[in-house]
């Protein structure tokens, strides 16, 4: 994929992600924010692969938030941060219903949306730890578009820390869910 086009997908997922965090603290079905063109500025950029985003997690709503329930046993999504439960919602999406994405990018463009937008100082972690027991689960019941075999164990793997370069060693990159969950301030 050429440089230009990952940058208008980057740009498109944090249209998207604004649309569906004005939905959600609005309690505004996000299809009828998009539909009639009610987005979170006037100058809002607002490009087509945002509103297929959109359109498809208001659309898999249920399916979405039944895997992000399952893999977050001790977190109800209701307790999440708005804004990592609307990446979460995005990226789970692009995993299950977007065949041109693969599950590896998937994750990792939402953990950058998280490290950019996150609720919480952990927000990337969190939504790498879900996110990765997501493509685990997907691929133990062969719904994944065939990338998470391959990529499951590298995507999990907690980010390094950017401020000292540090390398996660071999316990660090995927945490047990009950601490990872609790260190996100689950109950």
């Amino acid at each position: 994929m050429s440089s230009s086009k990952k940058h208008e997908r980057r740009r498109a997922r944090e249209s998207a992600l604004a649309l569906l965090y004005s939905s959600d603290i609005t309690e505004t079905d996000a299809k009828a924010l998009v539909e009639e063109g009610r987005y979170p500025a006037e100058d809002f950029d607002f490009p087509e692969y945002a509103e297929r985003l959109v359109l498809g997690v208001s659309e898999h709503s249920d399916a979405i938030d039944g895997h992000l329930a399952a893999t977050s046993e001790n977190w109800a999504l209701d307790r999440m941060p708005v804004v990592d439960r609307a990446v979460l919602r995005l990226a789970v999406y692009e995993m299950l219903y977007v065949d041109e994405v693969p599950v590896s990018v998937a994750i990792n463009e939402a953990v950058e949306l998280a490290k950019a937008f996150g609720g919480e100082d952990d927000s990337s972690r969190f939504v790498n730890g879900v996110l990765g027991r997501i493509a685990r689960a997907l691929e133990s019941e062969g719904e994944s578009a065939g990338e998470a075999a391959e990529t499951a164990d590298a995507a999990t793997a907690a980010p390094a820390d950017e401020a000292e370069g540090a390398q996660p060693t071999a316990s660090e990159k995927l945490p047990a869910p009950m601490e990872e969950e609790a260190a996100h301030g689950g109950e």
